[in-house]
């Protein structure tokens, strides 16, 4: 297969606003510089790196709950900082947005704890000052911690969480969409109009679970609507990826199993009405590096020395919803039906290997959700080209064992061996992030995505205008009784 008929691999960084993410322990690293999270030139130099390697984006994951599950409590989760603290993911993407010119941002926020009509305008926000940058994250959340701490007995049942997203999606569609027509916003010095009121609708929405009567607070920004991410592969996850996502997040354990993924996901893409290159799909890995497998796996061995068991366990128990501290640790492990993230055990178990306790420990303490891969440049390419060209993944999600030197080491040893199999992009595409992930010409969703729908919606119903005004607040008589007087 020539170069040019190779399909691009699309890169992430896949980071998140605390010390431990995907890797337990190895903060206590030498090299780590997890304890700088709270340092905002930590973030802004992670986005001058990852721009230097041409990434395509930092996609930040999130909770808003803490890991208790393990041993029945958070103490694990503290001792070994596994996701707490954390901080907003929102906070530091201006300032990286700053320092960069292509990269883009997937910021996670969760439909159950954030109210459509706030979180529009912080998204908007952030894709006018990253100049059309942002990705939304779309995610139910999963911990019952998380429910719990903004007034909730317990979280919201899976199914409904995605009944509710649907409606939620529908609120924000019709804010970015359909609130602000084209040509509202003139600048008009002259006439001192700078909006045309009578292009801007309220969005009168009442539904079951949201009622927003206004209109958008924030003028359309070169997106309106950010590029939509999910992540979740069940299947009421499939279903709301199809209708709704350009790009997913997947687990797999191998190209073989994320081949039986993408298949099924695509086939509901295409069942959508939606076009078959219309949703982008990217699979976490965690990758060991150095000049020579044989120094990557010294390198490997080396960070595994610093894992931690327990910090480990306690974020399989958030994942999964079970206590491993009350199981067999050589006894196979089973997915079960709980209200947590549904497919992590199950992807563990989709090429037909029994997981237990134990190896979850050896296997994952590096790698949290995802595979490990440990090698020198040209077996970590052949790996990488293994996974899209077999598996069917675009992209990846690239967590770090240790960082930034997991990036820095990606970025100088296998960004120029996948650059001279032509699989990365050694120079970025104009406009937003939108066009340069689609590869379309027009910052804006596609027609056959659901928020397509309220482009024109609104047109030649009723407007801010269209609503009386008390004549005695006319401004011009305002004006006229202060001249007289």
């Amino acid at each position: 297969m020539s170069n040019a008929k190779k399909k691009r691999i699309i890169l992430n960084a896949f980071d998140m606003t605390c010390v431990s993410h995907q890797a337990a322990g190895t903060w206590r690293h030498p090299s780590s510089q997890a304890l700088r999270y709270n340092d905002l030139e930590y973030w802004t130099n992670l986005a001058i790196e990852l721009e230097r390697g041409h990434f395509d984006a930092l996609f930040i994951a999130d909770v808003v709950g803490v890991y208790d599950v393990y041993r029945g409590s958070a103490e694990a989760a503290l001792h070994d900082a596994a996701q707490v603290p954390v901080n907003d993911p929102f906070g530091a993407i201006s300032a990286m947005a700053a320092v960069t010119r292509n990269l883009g941002f997937g910021i996670t926020a969760a439909v159950t704890f954030e109210h459509p009509y706030l979180l529009a305008r912080r998204l908007s926000t952030l894709d006018h000052l990253t100049k059309g940058r942002v990705a939304w994250n779309v995610v139910s959340s999963y911990l019952d911690s998380a429910a719990r701490n903004i007034g909730l007995d317990r979280q919201i049942a899976h199914d409904a969480r995605y009944d509710l997203a649907e409606e939620y999606m529908e609120v924000t569609y019709k804010l970015w969409e359909g609130s602000w027509e084209d040509g509202a916003v003139l600048r008009d010095k002259e006439s001192g109009v700078f909006t045309d009121a009578s292009k801007v609708h309220p969005i009168r929405h009442e539904g079951e679970y949201f009622k927003v009567p206004g209109f958008h607070l924030s003028e359309p920004s070169p997106q309106r609507t950010p590029v939509i991410f999910q992540a979740g592969a069940s299947s009421r996850g499939r279903q709301f990826a199809a209708r709704h996502a350009e790009a997913m997040f997947v687990l797999a354990t191998s190209p073989e199993t994320a081949r039986r993924l993408t298949d099924a996901i695509r086939a509901e893409v295409a069942e959508a009405g939606r076009e078959p290159d219309a949703l982008k799909i990217f699979t976490l890995l965690t990758v060991i590096t150095g000049p020579t497998d044989e120094a990557a796996q010294r390198k490997y061995e080396e960070y595994l020395s610093y894992a931690s068991a327990d910090g480990m366990l306690a974020l399989y128990g958030g994942w999964t919803g079970l206590d491993f501290s009350s199981l067999d640790p050589d006894t196979p492990l089973t997915a079960v039906e709980n209200d947590s993230l549904r497919t992590t055990l199950e992807s563990l178990a989709a090429d037909g290997e029994a997981w237990t306790v134990r190896d979850v420990v050896h296997r994952r303490a590096i790698g949290g959700l995802g595979p490990v891969l440990v090698g020198g440049p040209q077996t970590i390419a052949d790996e990488l080209e293994k996974w899209v060209d077999e598996g069917g993944v675009d992209g990846f999600n690239l967590a770090y064992a240790v960082t930034p030197a997991s990036t820095t080491d990606f970025i100088d040893f296998v960004v120029p061996e996948l650059r001279k199999r032509g699989r990365v992009q050694t120079r970025y595409a104009p406009g937003t992030l939108r066009e340069k992930l689609l590869g379309d010409q027009d910052g804006r969703v596609r027609d056959s995505h659901p928020a397509a729908h309220w482009r024109q919606y609104y047109i030649g119903r009723e407007s801010v205008a269209d609503a009386s005004r008390p004549t005695a607040f006319d401004g011009k008589e305002l004006h006229r009784t202060e001249a007289a007087e």
